[in-house]
């Protein structure tokens, strides 16, 4: 690999860049840590972006890591989903490992620590343990158990992995200093004892290590030669260090630390997503409102978007909150490159062309890209590339569907489409000229008279669906399901932000693949349901609204 071809975009690329220039480092090797407690969000994306794509730019790996030391929370069914996840944007990790595969080998480094002195065994109670630490302004106390002999913690630790200590009943606790101004360098617990079987160990523990312990020895393992992760593990670094050199690892990682994603209106803690999900405020992790990758991609937001996405953002060390509306014109722009253009009237209206004879049928061909045939760039391809041109037949008659909003029989001024006694064009067909109507008692129109002219001008287009021909739909208009705001996080919870409307849709939308991303003509991006197949859930408006 010559370097010298390579840019660093980021302070974490110049760190590796000059780690591999110098030769402190031969091979980048990297990994992506998530705890298989609950599925991805669009934040782990950025997490799982940076590890997966840095290491390939400079030659390395990326392992994929199932953080799985608490099996309280966690499941298989988790790890599945973030393995299908992880590939579906496009990722292979270099090897899937597991931290419950290193429960001996940390088992063995807390022996040592405890030999070298370095570890206790402690019986207080959670409640005070945490009164131990102290305050930010005043240094900790020290526990009555911190003063035992190695072979005493020896014994202790021994009885907690046996089985017969009880949950609670018993810590292993680092030695450190109960008067740093770190706070977790106050002796943290190390281990902690759960009978509660695990995912993959069964019945063979009862004790875990905790992250902070487990998450180094895990690196060194695995030779990782760069752990990134978000600002909030930064106070724990100087921990990472510790464990690190006092448990004799023959590999030494070092930790750095990034800003985590925040996006506007968007829920990124996965305790609330999962709060969400417990609540029944969603169908679950899937639901297309949920900022999950399992539910962004129900909802039929591309993969690629969301790598666009995550590049775009890139990487900073200071915390900062992205408009929700820049995501959404990276899924917009790659639909708009992409998406196959479909006629569907959400509000319909009958509307008869009433000089065409009632056995008249013909079939008009259409470019199913729109006018998006020509060299267009996609989110995630900067190279101009030619789309196929793809056309399909629809099927027109003289009994039609049309928007509601497409007629007004009082229309403003301005309004370009469909008025009494004037012009509008068919989209793909010829231009009628509105007759006349009929309305029911409360003056609701209920069906539109029209004839077919040979003009050639209309200063409208307007979508139309063969009645004939066309099938129900429902369609999902989605938006935030917890929006931005003050007040507690259940308080929040639009219970609007799912509402289903009816729709008349030409009959090749049936035929439509589960999350493709198409355009309903004027109303937006869809995308079939995967659990409601009837159903097409609003990936993203036309319209941007954002502003860079």
């Amino acid at each position: 690999m010559d370097l010298d071809k390579i840019s660093p975009s980021n302070f974490i690329e110049d760190i590796i860049y000059n780690d591999l220039k110098s030769g402190k480092i031969k091979n980048v090797v990297m990994r992506f840590p998530p705890e298989p407690n609950g599925r991805l969000h669009i934040g782990h994306a950025k997490a799982a972006c940076f590890n997966f794509t840095t290491a390939k730019k400079y030659g390395g790996k990326c392992n994929l890591r199932f953080d799985d030391t608490n099996p309280v929370k966690e499941d298989a069914d988790f790890c599945d989903q973030i393995l299908n996840d992880i590939r579906w944007l496009g990722f292979e990790p270099a090897g899937v490992y597991y931290a419950s595969e290193y429960f001996e080998y940390m088992y063995d480094c807390a022996i040592t620590l405890i030999k070298k002195g370095l570890a206790y065994v402690d019986e207080s109670t959670p409640d005070e343990i945490r009164a131990m630490r102290g305050t930010l302004t005043s240094p900790g106390t020290l526990s009555p158990a911190r003063n035992r002999s190695v072979k005493e913690n020896l014994a202790l630790f021994e009885k907690m992995r046996s089985g017969v200590v009880p949950d609670g009943g018993m810590v292993l606790r680092a030695k450190i200093d109960m008067a740093s101004p770190n706070m977790n360098m106050r002796d943290p617990v190390v281990y902690r004892v759960l009978h509660t079987p695990h995912h993959r160990t069964g019945d063979k523990w009862c004790i875990y290590p905790m992250y902070d312990f487990a998450h180094p020895l895990e690196d060194a393992v695995e030779g990782i030669t760069h752990s990134c992760c978000s600002l909030e593990f930064e106070d724990h670094r100087p921990l990472y260090d510790w464990f690190i050199d006092n448990c004799d690892t023959e590999n030494k990682p070092h930790q750095y630390e990034f800003a985590r994603l925040n996006i506007t209106d968007t829920v990124m803690s996965k305790r609330y997503l999962k709060q969400l999900v417990d609540i029944a405020a969603v169908d679950g992790w899937d639901d297309p409102r949920m900022p999950t990758l399992s539910g962004l991609r129900r909802r039929g937001v591309p993969s690629h978007a969301i790598v666009a996405f995550c590049n775009e953002v890139g990487l900073a060390k200071s915390v900062s909150t992205v408009d929700g509306a820049q995501f959404y014109d990276c899924v917009r722009d790659e639909l708009n490159a992409t998406a196959r253009r479909y006629m569907v009237t959400p509000d319909p209206v009958e509307l008869d062309i009433v000089n065409l004879p009632d056995d008249f049928s013909e079939e008009i061909e259409v470019t199913e890209g729109g006018e998006y045939t020509v060299p267009h760039p996609t989110a995630n391809d900067p190279e101009k590339r030619e789309t196929p041109v793809v056309t399909r037949k629809i099927r027109l008659t003289p009994r039609l569907y049309i928007n509601r909003e497409d007629f007004m029989a009082d229309p403003p001024k301005g309004y370009h489409r469909l008025v009494p006694g004037g012009l509008a064009r068919l989209k793909n067909s010829f231009i009628i000229r509105c007759v006349g109507f009929d309305t029911d008692e409360s003056g609701k129109v209920t069906k539109i008279r029209c004839e077919k002219t040979d003009e050639v001008k209309a200063k409208g287009v307007i979508q139309w669906v063969d009645r004939d021909s066309a099938v129900d739909i429902n369609i999902n208009y989605l938006s935030a399901i917890v929006p931005d705001g003050e007040g507690e996080f259940t308080d929040r919870i639009d219970n609007n932000s799912l509402v289903v409307g009816s729709a008349k849709a030409e009959k090749g939308v049936k035929d439509l693949s589960v999350g493709e991303g198409v355009q309903f003509f004027r109303i937006g991006y869809f995308a079939r349901d995967s659990k409601d197949t009837d159903s097409f859930n609003r990936v993203v408006e036309l319209k941007s609204s954002y502003k860079a």
